[in-house]
């Protein structure tokens, strides 16, 4: 697989974990922004996998990048939502009617029908949030967008198991995939850091739904595993997610956000979120498209280090002395001197290294 990391990548205002007074900073502009009126002719948009533009999420993320591009640069921007999977192709071909230059798929589930759209419309730029290519199926026209979500993920694993008072917490992801593993296996790994090094003893219940949609499906997994005993469930499953973060209001038991800070959803609940910043990656490589750089043909892979990943600043749900150590593991991500396992196997190789 190729893989090409975006250099100087402009990810200003991160919440990102830091220690104190060295936070995220004010908004800015993307690197390269083209003045208003010469951006006024360029045109993106974007598609969403069935999550809906308005899930709290990853989707709803991609459009406030979008309307800050359009903001900063003047670049026309819109979005087609999905409601079943054979929407793709036809939302797609629709963005491409409409003129769009550059046209975004929200989701790994929408990788063939991007990657098919990509040959079909050799002059329009598609690129996607969540997928990797395979370097035999990349098109000059087409780059994939990924992030290191094991990074920030093992950061809310450590504070889960430093938080609980059960012993025993929850993962709920959605449709299983390699995307979805790197936040599972993530967040185990910092849960079994915490077991090594802090004397702990915390199990790490997982389950997938198979939906990122149906927001009932994911109450009832989060109510059943509060019930069997977890008091912190790491809802990673889009707008499914949403109805574990209302099992944990109803329950009275803690929960993790996932892709955007949740906080605001459950303040009274919401021990920290796990977060990639797509606005931002949206920003830069809509901004680098449409300044006529060579983008396409490549997968980007951003990480805590380019400051795309992070965790929630918020911390009032969680013993002081537990912040500042995750803090110091962010950092230790960050530098490299800790590497997150995001699969099963490298989660088995760096068990057995503690």
């Amino acid at each position: 697989m190729k893989k090409n990391r975006l250099m100087g990548l402009a990810l200003a205002g991160v919440l990102a974990l830091s220690v104190a007074g060295c936070g995220g900073g004010d908004e800015a502009k993307p690197a390269g922004s083209a003045p208003a009126d010469a951006s006024a002719d360029y045109k993106v948009q974007m598609v969403t996998d069935m999550g809906g533009v308005n899930d709290q999420s990853f989707n709803q993320l991609a459009w406030e990048g979008l309307q800050q591009l359009n903001k900063d640069t003047g670049i026309e921007v819109g979005y087609t939502e999905s409601k079943q999977e054979s929407d793709y192709a036809t939302n797609l071909d629709k963005a491409v009617d409409d003129g769009a230059q550059t046209v975004w798929g929200i989701g790994f589930a929408m990788a063939e029908a991007i990657q098919n759209a990509a040959k079909t419309n050799p002059d329009v730029h598609f690129a996607i949030i969540d997928n990797a290519y395979p370097e035999a199926d990349l098109l000059d026209n087409l780059t994939g967008v990924t992030f290191k979500t094991q990074e920030p993920s093992f950061v809310a694993g450590y504070i889960a198991a430093m938080t609980t008072q059960t012993g025993k917490v929850g993962f709920v992801g959605g449709m299983k995939s390699d995307v979805l593993e790197t936040f599972n296996w993530g967040y185990q790994a910092g849960v079994a850091y915490a077991n090594a090094t802090e004397g702990t003893n915390v199990e790490v219940v997982s389950q997938y739904i198979e939906t990122f949609t149906d927001a009932a499906k994911g109450k009832a997994a989060g109510q059943k595993m509060y019930s069997d005993g977890c008091d912190i469930v790491f809802a990673c499953a889009g707008n499914a997610g949403n109805g574990v973060i209302e099992a944990a209001q109803d329950a009275d038991k803690l929960v993790i956000g996932v892709d955007k800070d949740q906080y605001d959803l459950a303040p009274e609940n919401m021990l920290t979120s796990v977060m990639k910043n797509v606005d931002k990656a949206v920003i830069e490589v809509s901004t680098m498209a449409s300044n006529g750089e060579k983008i396409g043909g490549k997968n980007i892979e951003l990480s805590a280090k380019d400051g795309a990943v992070a965790v929630s600043t918020h911390h009032d749900l969680m013993e002081p002395g537990v912040y500042d150590t995750a803090v110091e593991l962010f950092d230790k991500i960050k530098n490299g001197e800790i590497e997150p396992p995001a699969t099963e196997d490298a989660f088995n190789d760096y068990v057995a290294s503690l």
